[in-house]
């Protein structure tokens, strides 16, 4: 299996109880999808290795307590603290409206209401304050905010999102 089959699904951040439990931090709004898995894949030097899960519920609403199998020690579990959790993109529940997953937009075209077609879409960023379509037009990169507002309509047959950009957004860029 590899990453980029897989989504980010967490973080392992700290040891729970000493017969070789864990704490994920879940990288969803909705960490009650993910309360009964069999099996992820953990990260272990940028190897995807399949962990089986013996138990698991979910600890304070946003974290999940795991126990995977033939992991029974705190040395285990140590050996496992800050890795990375991994599952097929087909674990990933569908999405109706306008609502997307930013793998799943990357070449689509951006067409803004005022402006016309803005250009491709070639990755979000969303490690500012607020997320970032990143599109391409012709070599020279647009950045439009990922708000609500600004979004139309997201049409997932033919690859379009279609927005509604302050006046002046795009201008900017070019």
């Amino acid at each position: 299996m590899k990453k980029d089959d897989c989504f980010f699904l967490g973080k392992i951040i700290k040891k729970y109880s000493f017969k070789g439990e864990l704490l994920v931090k879940l990288d969803t709004d909705e960490p009650e999808l993910f309360e009964d898995l069999d099996s992820v894949f953990v990260d272990l030097r940028n190897n995807l290795v399949p962990f089986f899960i013996e138990s698991s519920q979910l600890h304070k609403s946003e974290l999940l307590r795991i126990k995977f199998e033939d992991v029974d020690s705190e040395a285990d579990a140590e050996a496992l603290l800050k890795s990375d959790l991994y599952l097929p993109l087909e674990f990933l529940p569908k999405l109706e409206g306008n609502k997307f997953y930013f793998h799943e937009i990357i070449g689509f075209t951006v067409e803004d209401l005022n402006y016309g077609t803005v250009g491709i879409v070639k990755s979000v960023n969303d490690s500012t304050a607020q997320a970032l379509f990143e599109i391409d037009r012709d070599g020279i990169e647009i950045l439009i905010p990922m708000n609500d507002e600004f979004i139309s309509k997201v049409d997932k047959p033919n690859k379009t999102i279609y927005v509604e950009t302050p006046e002046g957004l795009i201008d900017l860029y070019l």
